[in-house]
């Protein structure tokens, strides 16, 4: 083959390997919706009052979260995919799993009277929307600068504790605010401060809330504990770099 038949060879292939290069990155959009379908099946399991399975299919969505964006940049999805914004699917996404479908879950719960989980629902999604919306949500070294709206890891303590009417609706109304705060919160895979005991309080809690779920959200004292305390460690981080930045 001389070199202008290689030459034409190469023009032909080069197209059809642009081609599938785009179709691996649009399918990287489809994976990312997805997590919207997921989010559907939730609130399907949660109107039937099955919260166990609902909790277990935003398990499944949190996994779709944490592992698109990888594939996100190994496969140039800004490149080869540039028709679909994938910040903006991300959010729409993360907006149904992480406030909407719970808000839900949190009302068809009836922990509490009807009137005060709809309440409650309305001031999740009324104030997530608007955190949503914020252009400042995350500091230079990737802490989240207010509560970072994770309204389904809430709602699913709220079952696991079943806490006094009173007292849950002071905890929403505080969280809600505390949105458009300037207090920190971790990201806990991101953050390098106390990273190794972070990702392992991290893995702990989530076995733990798989045996909740399982449990279809009638936990024993120990899970309960658990998920207690190592929650309450992710909420004192944001208090300890605080205290390392007056330090500092």
């Amino acid at each position: 083959m001389d070199s202008s038949e290689k030459h034409a060879s190469h023009s032909a292939q080069k197209p059809l390997g642009n081609l599938a290069h785009r179709y691996r990155a649009f399918s990287v959009h489809i994976f990312t919706a997805s997590g919207a379908a997921i989010a559907f099946l939730s609130l399907t399991a949660a109107i039937q009052h099955q919260m166990g399975l609902a909790f277990a299919w935003l398990g499944l969505a949190l996994v779709v979260d944490g592992i698109d964006g990888t594939f996100a940049r190994a496969w140039a999805v800004k490149t080869y995919a540039p028709q679909l914004s994938g910040d903006v699917l991300d959010l729409v996404v993360d907006y149904v799993t992480y406030v909407f479908v719970p808000a839900v879950i949190l009302l068809m719960s009836g922990i509490y009277p009807h009137w005060l989980l709809a309440t409650q629902g309305a001031i999740i999604v009324l104030s997530a929307a608007l955190y949503f919306a914020s252009n400042t949500m995350k500091t230079n070294d990737y802490w989240f600068r207010g509560f970072p709206a994770v309204w389904n890891l809430v709602v699913f303590l709220m079952l696991v504790f079943n806490p006094p009417a009173g007292l849950a609706t002071l905890a929403v109304i505080g969280l809600a605010l505390a949105q458009a705060s300037n207090f920190t919160f971790v990201h806990p895979v991101r953050v390098k401060m106390l990273r190794p005991l972070t990702l392992t309080l991290l893995a702990v809690w989530s076995l733990a809330g798989i045996l909740a779920i399982y449990e279809d959200m009638k936990v024993d004292p120990i899970t309960q504990w658990l998920l207690g305390l190592i929650g309450f460690y992710f909420l004192a981080l944001g208090t300890l770099r605080r205290e390392q930045d007056k330090v500092s």
